[in-house]
């Protein structure tokens, strides 16, 4: 049985916070994802409101303290990211874009994200779309079809048509599990495999 290493980011301030809420959902559903397809999974969580004053600092200085360059190693070295934030004013908090801003550049190349969101009103679900689908593009990820927003109207709803929160949870971390499976399957390259022969390049052909 292989294992899959999943990074959940979330970047809820309050404690408890919803953002944590539907971050611990996503994971639980991703694991049970990846046990469907016959795979353990380790998953760590990371709360960005732990390393505000470190992430200020990494943004004045340039250089991450330890304790947060552990978790940019995290976040880099993992097969899949779930990536939670609250909407604030129609996009992604400071603080989420704060800690994906001081990522090593190419960290998320080929990464499959999920992404996902919460907020106060439905109105604010169009932040998925046309804010973090589009940063995780430019950070050359792959992001899953399924975004996830939860309004405070979802909470304790199960909803109907299939468009319930729990529905839309399983969809995405489905399809975030193919994907890790798919990247996974397929490897990096080896810089090695087109290297002509010695003694080709011996005879100057």
């Amino acid at each position: 049985m292989t294992t899959r290493q999943l990074a959940v980011v979330t970047a809820g301030l309050s404690q408890p916070s919803a953002s944590r809420l539907l971050a611990d959902r996503l994971a639980a559903a991703a694991e049970q994802a990846f046990e469907h397809r016959g795979h353990e999974v380790g998953i760590e969580v990371v709360e960005l409101r732990d390393h505000a004053h470190e992430l200020t600092d990494n943004m004045l200085t340039g250089f991450p303290a330890p304790r947060l360059r552990r978790v940019m190693d995290g976040v880099a070295s993992a097969d899949g990211l779930i990536a939670v934030t609250p909407i604030f004013t129609a996009s992604y908090s400071g603080l989420f874009k704060m800690f994906f801003d001081v990522l090593e550049p190419d960290s998320l190349t080929d990464k499959p994200v999920l992404v996902a969101a919460t907020g106060g009103s439905e109105r604010h679900s169009l932040a998925l779309e046309h804010a973090l689908r589009p940063l995780f593009a430019y950070l050359r990820a792959v992001v899953v079809p399924t975004a996830v927003y939860a309004a405070s109207s979802d909470w304790g709803g199960g909803g109907t048509g299939g468009n319930g929160l729990s529905e839309r949870i399983n969809r995405a971390a489905d399809q975030l599990a193919h994907l890790v499976d798919v990247s996974s399957s397929a490897g990096p390259s080896d810089p090695f495999d087109d290297l002509a022969p010695f003694e080709q390049l011996l005879s100057g052909d």
